[in-house]
C-alpha cells in the first residue's frame, strides 16, 4: 500500500482498464466488502451484457484469471482495495471518492427509462389516432391541449433523467456566499 496519493497519472493508469475500473465500482455499490465469486459474476456480466446468471463457465473464468493475477493485485499495490487472495475477501479502502470521477456510472444505473419513454410515445400515439378518429372526448379541439400535455410529460421525463445521471447538480443561478 503506497505511502502516498495517487497522482492523476497513476489514476488514470489504473483506472485504464475497464475491469479495474468495474471492481471498484461492484465494491461501492456493495457497501465496499465482497467476495471474489459475486464479483467475477457481475463483471463479467457486464462485459457480456447479460444477467450474472446467465454468464457461462468460459466467461466466468477468463474473467476469474485476470482479477486474481493482475487487477486486484494492482488495485491492492496502488492502496484501492484490501485483497486476501487465500480468503478471496475483497474490501474497498477509504478515499474512494478521489478515484470516483474515473468510474463508469452507467453500470449503476438501473432505471428503465426507455419503458418511461415508450410508454409516453404509446399514449401519445393512442391521443393522436383518438383524435384523428374523434372518438369520445377527444376531438380535433382537445388535440392540441392533449398535445401540449404530453409534450410537458416528455419534458418532466427527461428533465428527472437528467437530474438523476448527475447527482452533484449545481445550479448555474447559485450565488457566492458574501
Amino acid at each position: 500500500m503506497p505511502e502516498h496519493e495517487l497522482t492523476q497519472a497513476e489514476l488514470f493508469d489504473v483506472f485504464s482498464n475497464a475491469r479495474r475500473r468495474r471492481t471498484v465500482q461492484y465494491l461501492k455499490q456493495r457497501g465496499g466488502v465482497a467476495d471474489l465469486a459475486p464479483l467475477v459474476e457481475q463483471v463479467a456480466a457486464w462485459e457480456n451484457e447479460t444477467d450474472p446468471d446467465e454468464v457461462t463457465r468460459t466467461q466466468r473464468r477468463r474473467v476469474y484469471i485476470s482479477l486474481y493475477q493482475t487487477h486486484l493485485p494492482m488495485l491492492e499495490e496502488h492502496g484501492i482495495v484490501d485483497w486476501d487472495p487465500d480468503d478471496h475477501a475483497i474490501e474497498l479502502l477509504p478515499g474512494d471518492d478521489v478515484f470516483e470521477p474515473y468510474l463508469d456510472h452507467r453500470l449503476e444505473d438501473d432505471r428503465p427509462w426507455h419503458r418511461l419513454y415508450m410508454t409516453v410515445t404509446s399514449l401519445g400515439l393512442l391521443a393522436l389516432v383518438l383524435s384523428w378518429l374523434s372518438v369520445g372526448p377527444l376531438t380535433t379541439a382537445a388535440a392540441p391541449a392533449i398535445a401540449l400535455a404530453l409534450c410537458l410529460l416528455v419534458l418532466a421525463v427527461s428533465v428527472a433523467q437528467h437530474v438523476s445521471r448527475r447527482p452533484r447538480f449545481d445550479s448555474p443561478l447559485s450565488f457566492a456566499s458574501r
